[in-house]
Protein backbone atom coordinates (compact mmCIF):
# COMPACT_ATOMS: atom_id res chain seq x y z
CA UNK A 1 0.00 0.00 0.00
CA UNK A 2 1.53 3.64 -1.39
CA UNK A 3 -0.26 5.53 0.63
CA UNK A 4 0.54 6.49 4.45
CA UNK A 5 -2.86 5.85 6.03
CA UNK A 6 -4.25 8.65 8.76
CA UNK A 7 -4.75 5.78 11.46
CA UNK A 8 -1.26 5.05 11.78
CA UNK A 9 -0.37 8.65 12.14
CA UNK A 10 -2.95 9.44 14.44
CA UNK A 11 -2.04 6.51 16.46
CA UNK A 12 1.48 7.53 17.06
CA UNK A 13 0.36 10.81 17.77
CA UNK A 14 -2.19 9.85 20.45
CA UNK A 15 0.49 7.38 22.25
CA UNK A 16 2.66 10.57 22.50
CA UNK A 17 0.60 12.64 23.95
CA UNK A 18 0.62 14.81 21.09
CA UNK A 19 -2.51 14.44 19.58
CA UNK A 20 -5.38 17.29 18.64
CA UNK A 21 -9.20 17.00 18.29
CA UNK A 22 -8.36 16.35 14.69
CA UNK A 23 -6.79 12.78 15.50
CA UNK A 24 -10.11 11.15 16.66
CA UNK A 25 -10.82 8.48 14.84
CA UNK A 26 -13.63 7.36 12.69
CA UNK A 27 -14.41 3.79 11.51
CA UNK A 28 -17.22 2.72 9.21
CA UNK A 29 -18.28 -1.11 10.10
CA UNK A 30 -19.23 -2.24 6.67
CA UNK A 31 -19.18 -5.90 7.94
CA UNK A 32 -22.95 -6.56 9.01
CA UNK A 33 -23.24 -8.96 6.33
CA UNK A 34 -21.52 -11.75 8.63
CA UNK A 35 -24.35 -10.62 11.39
CA UNK A 36 -27.48 -9.67 9.19
CA UNK A 37 -27.27 -11.60 6.05
CA UNK A 38 -29.63 -10.31 3.64
CA UNK A 39 -30.97 -7.03 5.70
CA UNK A 40 -27.02 -5.94 6.26
CA UNK A 41 -27.20 -3.39 3.80
CA UNK A 42 -30.47 -1.66 5.04
CA UNK A 43 -34.02 -1.49 3.64
CA UNK A 44 -34.97 0.70 0.16
CA UNK A 45 -35.48 4.13 1.20
CA UNK A 46 -39.09 3.42 -0.87
CA UNK A 47 -39.69 0.57 1.73
CA UNK A 48 -38.22 2.54 4.88
CA UNK A 49 -41.45 2.72 7.17
CA UNK A 50 -42.60 -0.82 6.65
CA UNK A 51 -42.61 -3.77 8.95
CA UNK A 52 -39.43 -6.09 8.45
CA UNK A 53 -41.59 -8.91 6.98
CA UNK A 54 -43.38 -6.61 3.90
CA UNK A 55 -39.73 -4.62 3.65
CA UNK A 56 -37.29 -5.06 0.05
CA UNK A 57 -33.55 -4.55 1.05
CA UNK A 58 -30.93 -3.10 -0.92
CA UNK A 59 -28.41 -5.87 -2.54
CA UNK A 60 -25.13 -6.89 -2.45
CA UNK A 61 -23.81 -4.49 -5.26
CA UNK A 62 -25.64 -2.20 -3.84
CA UNK A 63 -23.65 -2.42 -0.16
CA UNK A 64 -20.51 -2.58 -2.17
CA UNK A 65 -21.47 0.99 -3.94
CA UNK A 66 -21.90 2.92 -0.63
CA UNK A 67 -18.57 1.30 0.74
CA UNK A 68 -16.69 2.76 -2.03
CA UNK A 69 -18.48 6.05 -2.12
CA UNK A 70 -17.32 6.11 1.55
CA UNK A 71 -13.67 5.30 0.58
CA UNK A 72 -13.97 7.91 -2.09
CA UNK A 73 -14.98 10.67 0.26
CA UNK A 74 -11.92 9.55 2.09
CA UNK A 75 -13.08 11.14 5.55
CA UNK A 76 -12.95 8.24 7.78
CA UNK A 77 -10.10 6.54 8.80
CA UNK A 78 -10.82 2.66 9.02
CA UNK A 79 -13.37 0.66 6.78
CA UNK A 80 -14.35 -2.31 8.56
CA UNK A 81 -16.12 -5.15 6.01
CA UNK A 82 -16.46 -8.69 5.81
CA UNK A 83 -13.42 -10.59 4.18
CA UNK A 84 -15.52 -11.37 1.12
CA UNK A 85 -16.03 -7.82 0.54
CA UNK A 86 -12.63 -6.96 1.29
CA UNK A 87 -11.73 -9.55 -1.50
CA UNK A 88 -13.43 -7.74 -3.73
CA UNK A 89 -12.91 -4.00 -2.91
CA UNK A 90 -9.33 -4.26 -1.97
CA UNK A 91 -7.48 -7.14 -3.60
CA UNK A 92 -9.44 -6.93 -6.87
CA UNK A 93 -10.33 -3.66 -7.10
CA UNK A 94 -7.50 -1.98 -4.95
CA UNK A 95 -9.48 0.96 -3.78
CA UNK A 96 -7.61 1.36 -0.85
CA UNK A 97 -3.59 1.24 -2.48
CA UNK A 98 -3.93 5.00 -2.64
CA UNK A 99 -6.05 5.95 -0.07
CA UNK A 100 -5.40 7.31 3.12
CA UNK A 101 -7.95 4.91 4.73
CA UNK A 102 -6.93 1.61 6.42
CA UNK A 103 -8.70 -1.23 5.49
CA UNK A 104 -9.74 -4.03 8.16
CA UNK A 105 -11.94 -7.21 8.49
CA UNK A 106 -14.04 -8.69 10.97
CA UNK A 107 -11.71 -11.94 12.17
CA UNK A 108 -14.43 -13.54 14.02
CA UNK A 109 -17.79 -13.54 14.07
CA UNK A 110 -19.36 -15.15 17.93
CA UNK A 111 -22.78 -16.29 18.10
CA UNK A 112 -24.43 -13.37 19.57
CA UNK A 113 -23.93 -11.36 16.45
CA UNK A 114 -26.04 -14.42 14.40
CA UNK A 115 -28.62 -11.66 14.20
CA UNK A 116 -30.56 -13.43 11.01
CA UNK A 117 -34.34 -13.37 10.94
CA UNK A 118 -36.32 -16.20 13.17
CA UNK A 119 -32.96 -16.43 14.85
CA UNK A 120 -32.50 -16.75 18.68
CA UNK A 121 -28.76 -17.21 18.76
CA UNK A 122 -28.06 -13.96 20.18
CA UNK A 123 -30.48 -14.48 23.47
CA UNK A 124 -27.82 -17.63 24.00
CA UNK A 125 -24.05 -17.04 25.68
CA UNK A 126 -21.78 -16.11 23.39
CA UNK A 127 -19.94 -18.45 22.21
CA UNK A 128 -16.43 -17.89 19.95
CA UNK A 129 -16.32 -18.50 16.15
CA UNK A 130 -14.54 -17.52 13.14
CA UNK A 131 -15.17 -17.92 9.60
CA UNK A 132 -12.41 -15.65 8.44
CA UNK A 133 -8.63 -16.72 8.63
CA UNK A 134 -6.18 -14.52 8.46
CA UNK A 135 -4.65 -15.91 5.69
CA UNK A 136 -7.80 -14.95 3.43
CA UNK A 137 -8.44 -11.17 5.34
CA UNK A 138 -4.58 -10.75 3.97
CA UNK A 139 -4.55 -12.45 0.92
CA UNK A 140 -7.34 -13.76 -0.36
CA UNK A 141 -5.97 -17.35 -0.30
CA UNK A 142 -4.13 -19.74 1.97
CA UNK A 143 -0.42 -18.80 2.17
CA UNK A 144 2.31 -20.62 4.40
CA UNK A 145 5.03 -17.63 4.02
CA UNK A 146 2.52 -14.19 5.94
CA UNK A 147 5.45 -11.80 5.57
CA UNK A 148 5.05 -11.38 1.58
CA UNK A 149 3.32 -8.22 0.70
CA UNK A 150 -0.60 -8.34 0.51
CA UNK A 151 -3.20 -6.32 -0.97
CA UNK A 152 -6.09 -7.05 1.94
CA UNK A 153 -5.60 -5.88 5.14
CA UNK A 154 -3.23 -6.96 8.08
CA UNK A 155 -5.75 -5.44 10.72
CA UNK A 156 -8.50 -7.05 11.86
CA UNK A 157 -11.34 -6.81 14.36
CA UNK A 158 -11.58 -9.46 17.30
CA UNK A 159 -15.07 -10.01 19.20
CA UNK A 160 -15.74 -11.03 22.77
CA UNK A 161 -18.37 -11.09 24.84
CA UNK A 162 -17.97 -12.24 28.55
CA UNK A 163 -21.62 -13.18 29.79
CA UNK A 164 -20.40 -14.00 33.69
CA UNK A 165 -20.84 -17.94 32.89
CA UNK A 166 -17.15 -19.25 33.43
CA UNK A 167 -17.79 -22.13 30.85
CA UNK A 168 -18.57 -19.56 28.41
CA UNK A 169 -16.43 -17.18 29.29
CA UNK A 170 -13.13 -19.36 29.73
CA UNK A 171 -13.49 -20.94 26.43
CA UNK A 172 -13.50 -17.72 24.86
CA UNK A 173 -10.87 -16.48 26.33
CA UNK A 174 -8.56 -20.53 25.22
CA UNK A 175 -9.91 -18.89 21.58
CA UNK A 176 -8.74 -15.16 21.91
CA UNK A 177 -5.49 -16.67 23.53
CA UNK A 178 -4.97 -18.73 20.22
CA UNK A 179 -6.11 -15.71 18.22
CA UNK A 180 -3.47 -13.80 19.33
CA UNK A 181 -0.75 -16.44 18.69
CA UNK A 182 -1.68 -16.95 15.41
CA UNK A 183 -1.96 -13.07 14.63
CA UNK A 184 1.56 -12.97 16.11
CA UNK A 185 3.31 -15.27 14.17
CA UNK A 186 1.32 -14.33 10.71
CA UNK A 187 2.09 -10.72 11.36
CA UNK A 188 -1.21 -9.34 11.82
CA UNK A 189 -2.54 -6.68 13.71
CA UNK A 190 -5.93 -6.39 15.64
CA UNK A 191 -8.64 -3.82 17.73
CA UNK A 192 -10.54 -5.62 20.18
CA UNK A 193 -14.24 -5.51 20.68
CA UNK A 194 -16.12 -6.33 24.18
CA UNK A 195 -20.01 -6.28 23.98
CA UNK A 196 -21.70 -5.89 27.21
CA UNK A 197 -22.80 -9.71 28.32
CA UNK A 198 -25.94 -10.21 26.08
CA UNK A 199 -27.41 -12.31 28.41
CA UNK A 200 -28.58 -11.56 31.74
CA UNK A 201 -25.25 -11.67 33.93
CA UNK A 202 -27.15 -11.83 37.24
CA UNK A 203 -25.76 -8.34 38.54
CA UNK A 204 -26.59 -5.07 39.26
CA UNK A 205 -26.93 -3.16 35.86
CA UNK A 206 -24.99 -0.47 37.31
CA UNK A 207 -22.20 -2.94 37.47
CA UNK A 208 -22.06 -3.79 33.75
CA UNK A 209 -19.65 -1.08 33.52
CA UNK A 210 -17.16 -2.25 36.11
CA UNK A 211 -17.80 -5.84 34.98
CA UNK A 212 -16.60 -4.76 31.48
CA UNK A 213 -13.42 -2.49 32.50
CA UNK A 214 -12.20 -4.93 35.07
CA UNK A 215 -12.60 -7.85 32.36
CA UNK A 216 -10.69 -6.18 30.19
CA UNK A 217 -8.02 -4.96 32.26
CA UNK A 218 -7.51 -8.36 33.34
CA UNK A 219 -7.02 -10.52 30.27
CA UNK A 220 -4.72 -7.79 28.95
CA UNK A 221 -2.64 -7.79 31.78
CA UNK A 222 -1.16 -11.13 30.68
CA UNK A 223 -0.73 -9.72 27.04
CA UNK A 224 2.98 -8.21 26.30
CA UNK A 225 2.75 -5.34 24.06
CA UNK A 226 3.74 -7.33 20.83
CA UNK A 227 0.51 -9.18 21.84
CA UNK A 228 -2.04 -5.84 22.85
CA UNK A 229 -4.84 -4.33 20.15
CA UNK A 230 -4.08 -1.12 18.54
CA UNK A 231 -7.56 0.20 20.35
CA UNK A 232 -10.43 -1.07 22.22
CA UNK A 233 -13.86 -0.84 20.90
CA UNK A 234 -16.64 -1.03 23.63
CA UNK A 235 -20.41 -0.02 24.52
CA UNK A 236 -20.61 3.71 25.74
CA UNK A 237 -21.86 2.42 29.39
CA UNK A 238 -21.67 6.15 30.94
CA UNK A 239 -19.03 8.45 31.46
CA UNK A 240 -17.92 7.37 34.89
CA UNK A 241 -16.58 3.63 33.33
CA UNK A 242 -15.12 5.58 30.17
CA UNK A 243 -13.15 7.67 32.70
CA UNK A 244 -12.09 5.27 35.14
CA UNK A 245 -10.85 2.74 32.24
CA UNK A 246 -8.98 5.35 30.44
CA UNK A 247 -7.22 7.12 33.21
CA UNK A 248 -6.14 3.59 34.64
CA UNK A 249 -3.63 2.84 32.06
CA UNK A 250 -3.20 5.81 29.37
CA UNK A 251 -1.44 3.66 26.71
CA UNK A 252 -4.78 1.90 26.60
CA UNK A 253 -6.63 3.73 23.39
CA UNK A 254 -10.22 3.11 23.92
CA UNK A 255 -12.95 3.72 21.33
CA UNK A 256 -16.69 3.03 21.69
CA UNK A 257 -19.20 1.34 19.52
CA UNK A 258 -22.14 2.90 17.55
CA UNK A 259 -25.04 0.28 18.53
CA UNK A 260 -28.54 0.20 16.70
CA UNK A 261 -29.33 3.54 14.58
CA UNK A 262 -31.88 5.72 16.82
CA UNK A 263 -32.42 9.32 16.45
CA UNK A 264 -29.62 11.41 14.56
CA UNK A 265 -29.30 12.94 17.92
CA UNK A 266 -28.48 9.64 19.58
CA UNK A 267 -25.68 9.37 17.15
CA UNK A 268 -24.05 12.94 17.21
CA UNK A 269 -24.73 13.26 21.19
CA UNK A 270 -22.78 9.72 21.81
CA UNK A 271 -19.42 10.73 19.51
CA UNK A 272 -19.39 13.75 21.57
CA UNK A 273 -19.72 12.66 24.88
CA UNK A 274 -17.31 9.76 24.17
CA UNK A 275 -14.72 12.04 22.85
CA UNK A 276 -15.40 14.24 26.05
CA UNK A 277 -14.89 11.61 28.55
CA UNK A 278 -11.32 10.08 26.83
CA UNK A 279 -12.10 8.15 23.80
CA UNK A 280 -10.19 8.17 20.75
CA UNK A 281 -12.30 6.35 18.14
CA UNK A 282 -16.01 5.99 17.60
CA UNK A 283 -16.74 3.03 14.97
CA UNK A 284 -20.10 3.51 13.55
CA UNK A 285 -22.31 0.76 11.66
CA UNK A 286 -26.14 1.11 11.77
CA UNK A 287 -25.73 4.75 12.48
CA UNK A 288 -23.84 5.66 9.54
CA UNK A 289 -25.23 3.12 6.89
CA UNK A 290 -29.33 3.49 8.13
CA UNK A 291 -28.81 7.30 8.17
CA UNK A 292 -30.14 9.09 5.23
CA UNK A 293 -27.18 9.91 3.68
CA UNK A 294 -24.22 8.74 4.98
CA UNK A 295 -21.60 10.45 3.47
CA UNK A 296 -23.16 14.07 4.95
CA UNK A 297 -23.61 11.92 8.12
CA UNK A 298 -19.97 10.83 8.20
CA UNK A 299 -19.24 14.71 7.57
CA UNK A 300 -21.32 15.58 10.77
CA UNK A 301 -19.38 13.44 12.78
CA UNK A 302 -16.43 14.64 11.86
CA UNK A 303 -17.47 18.38 12.52
CA UNK A 304 -18.24 17.35 16.12
CA UNK A 305 -15.69 15.98 17.14
CA UNK A 306 -13.06 18.59 15.59
CA UNK A 307 -15.11 20.94 18.13
CA UNK A 308 -16.89 22.51 15.05
CA UNK A 309 -20.66 22.17 16.28
CA UNK A 310 -22.24 20.75 19.16
CA UNK A 311 -25.12 17.71 18.42
CA UNK A 312 -27.47 19.61 18.39
CA UNK A 313 -26.26 21.97 15.77
CA UNK A 314 -24.85 19.37 13.81
CA UNK A 315 -28.52 17.96 13.90
CA UNK A 316 -29.96 21.16 12.33
CA UNK A 317 -27.11 21.69 10.25
CA UNK A 318 -27.86 17.91 8.91
CA UNK A 319 -31.25 18.22 8.56
CA UNK A 320 -30.62 21.34 6.56
CA UNK A 321 -28.10 19.77 3.85
CA UNK A 322 -30.79 16.96 3.47
CA UNK A 323 -33.00 19.14 1.99
CA UNK A 324 -30.62 21.09 0.08
CA UNK A 325 -30.11 17.77 -1.54
CA UNK A 326 -33.75 16.69 -2.01
CA UNK A 327 -33.45 14.49 0.30
CA UNK A 328 -36.21 13.24 2.79
CA UNK A 329 -35.75 12.80 6.19
CA UNK A 330 -36.77 9.83 8.11
CA UNK A 331 -38.21 12.09 11.02
CA UNK A 332 -39.41 15.28 11.20
CA UNK A 333 -36.37 17.73 12.62
CA UNK A 334 -38.01 18.38 16.54
CA UNK A 335 -38.57 14.16 16.66
CA UNK A 336 -34.63 13.90 15.50
CA UNK A 337 -33.31 16.11 18.02
CA UNK A 338 -34.58 13.36 21.46
CA UNK A 339 -32.61 11.22 22.63
CA UNK A 340 -33.11 7.28 22.63
CA UNK A 341 -32.02 4.69 24.58
CA UNK A 342 -29.80 2.59 22.42
CA UNK A 343 -28.92 -0.80 22.95
CA UNK A 344 -25.87 -1.93 23.73
CA UNK A 345 -25.37 -5.57 22.46
CA UNK A 346 -24.95 -6.43 19.25
CA UNK A 347 -28.34 -7.49 18.51
CA UNK A 348 -30.18 -4.12 19.91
Amino acid sequence: MSTPKRLDEKLARIRAGRATAADFIIADAKDADMAFGITAPGPEESKFNQSESQGRWKTLADYRQQIRDVISQGLVDIVLLSASNLEQLAIRERLFEDSPITPAARANDTTDIWVVRGGKYASHPSRAFHTASIEHIKYGRMQTNCTQPYLGADLGLYSITFTNNIDWDYQSLLEFASFRGDAERKGFRYFLEVFNPNIDPGIDPRQIGPFLNDHIVRMLAGVTSVGRPLFLKIPYNGPAPLEELVSYDPSLIVGILGGSAGTTLDAFQLIHDARKHGAWVALFGRKINLSEHPLTFIKHLRHIVDGELSPKEAVRSYHAELKSLGIASHRPLEDDLNLTNGGKSYSN
